[in-house]
């Protein structure tokens, strides 16, 4: 028998889980995690981890407030992809049209599904596009070079003339070894390695 699972969130600690948790009861929800944070982007909801992890095929996820639970139409859309990949569905219920154990609701996922892949392709485009252009513009990617032009020649000089080792050039910039072998090597020397 598929199992109710229920999760509340309110955004600051003063605030009072009260009325979600008795929608949640009432819709006969066995477990109920519930936690009081910050909703915004970066911040994590350990609860709704777990209340996820704790799905099993036939299980619904019920949500007192899809506002509560989401933080955008992607990540709503997220948290409704990883419960359908655990056979679960997902209800939400100040959202009457948010219930995904309908034939109806199904449908809907699917809409929703083929909205949020169009949006990520239209984000990677734009990306794509914008790394293009920087690279005409002349923008180097990729982390900064640890040693400027000149220091480069410099590590050839003291190799090659002075003849001092690669780990002892690499001491006297503060840098590891690898560095001096890859200025070495863009220097033309890349037989010394």
């Amino acid at each position: 028998m598929a199992m109710l699972i229920g999760y509340a969130r309110v955004s600051a600690t003063h605030q009072n889980l009260d009325r979600q948790l008795a929608v949640l009861k009432a819709a006969r929800c066995r477990k109920i995690f519930r936690e009081k944070l910050s909703g915004r982007e970066g911040v994590k909801r350990p609860q709704l981890e777990k209340a996820i992890e704790a799905l099993g095929p036939g299980d619904v996820l019920v949500l007192a407030e899809w506002d509560r639970a989401t933080r955008s139409m992607l990540d709503g859309i997220r948290i409704i992809e990883r419960v359908a990949a655990r056979k679960a569905s997902l209800k939400a219920l100040d959202r009457q049209w948010l219930d995904l154990t309908t034939p109806l609701g199904k449908g809907i996922l699917a809409f929703l599904s083929a909205l949020a892949e169009d949006e990520r392709a239209r984000i990677l485009a734009r990306a794509n596009g914008g790394r293009a252009a920087a690279r005409k513009r002349g923008v180097k990617f990729g982390p900064k070079p640890k040693l400027a032009a000149h220091q480069e020649r410099e590590v050839a000089r003291m190799v090659h003339v002075e003849g001092l080792s690669l780990r002892a050039v690499a001491h006297h910039y503060h840098v590891g070894h690898s560095t001096i072998v890859r200025a070495l090597e863009r220097a033309g020397s890349s037989s010394l390695t």
